[in-house]
């Protein structure tokens, strides 16, 4: 592990916002394209900007920067998963306007799970625009060891069938790669397949749990138009070759339910 008085304590990123990003990821989607520079932003679509990109040096073996040399410690966990978040949204981010986000690390904690150490870290992402708070973001990654040879997968929780709105939604390896260029996230378990399925043990690529999220904010949206705030946590992996129901009810919870029943992700706007 990397001594930790080396690593910076915060990280600034500017960005113009370039509107070209989000009517990428409107089409990839199958919207219809709306934004424009001057007007605001979807929820979420933040994830497009604020790049970060390191060397081939300083990447890990999974693509994403190596930990232990930005923000991040080495906590000697090689698997790393984006577990949820929570948002609170203060202001519309305006599309072609210069914006600024810092990023400090809120808490780091490990413990032992049911299949050995796990390494808990969030982080919290200020985003502004002008001065103003647009953003406020708690990132919530999960590290852990390597699957053992043999062992079986966990048995995901099952989902909810009492929604008051379902609407179904289709990934493909096209549009996993395509999220993965917009956002610039290298992590290869969402376009190696070899990687994904022989060295971390998915029968799949898997679905960034970042885009699920994204699909079920543009629905809360739909649905109650401007969020003021958005949680959700990831309880199982979605593979590339799967549809998955976006599930919500007037109350405000949402979840993704995959083809087999199970709870893929659950959340909750208000």
């Amino acid at each position: 592990m990397q001594d930790d008085t080396s690593r910076p304590d915060s990280q600034t990123i500017t960005d113009p916002m370039d509107p070209a990003r989000g009517v990428a990821l409107q089409v990839a989607l199958g919207m219809t394209p709306g934004v424009a520079a001057g007007r605001p932003l979807p929820p979420f679509f933040h994830q497009l900007h604020f790049w970060a990109p390191q060397p081939p040096a300083r990447l890990g073996r999974d693509g994403h920067p190596a930990t232990g040399l930005g923000l991040i410690p080495d906590l000697g966990l090689p698997r790393r998963m984006w577990a949820g978040g929570r948002l609170e949204f203060h202001a519309p981010l305006i599309a072609g306007t210069l914006a600024e986000k810092v990023t400090t690390i809120d808490s780091v904690t490990r413990k032992e799970g049911r299949t050995g150490p796990l390494g808990f870290v969030t982080l919290r992402h200020e985003v502004r625009q002008g001065g103003q708070p647009c953003v406020t973001e708690w990132q919530d990654l999960v590290y852990r060891e390597d699957r053992a040879p043999g062992a079986p997968s966990p048995v995901p929780p099952q989902a909810r069938r009492d929604e008051d709105l379902c609407r179904r939604v289709h990934f493909d390896s096209t549009l996993l790669f395509r999220y993965s260029a917009l956002t610039f996230n290298g992590h290869r378990i969402h376009y190696d397949l070899d990687y994904a399925r022989d060295v971390e043990g998915y029968a799949g690529l898997v679905t960034h749990g970042p885009l699920l999220a994204q699909h079920l904010m543009l629905l809360a949206e739909e649905r109650l138009g401007h969020l003021r705030r958005f949680g959700f946590r990831a309880t199982a992996p979605l593979m590339h070759f799967e549809a998955a129901e976006l599930c919500w009810c007037d109350d405000g919870t949402m979840w993704v339910r995959g083809p087999d029943g199970r709870q893929c992700m659950m959340a909750e706007a208000g």
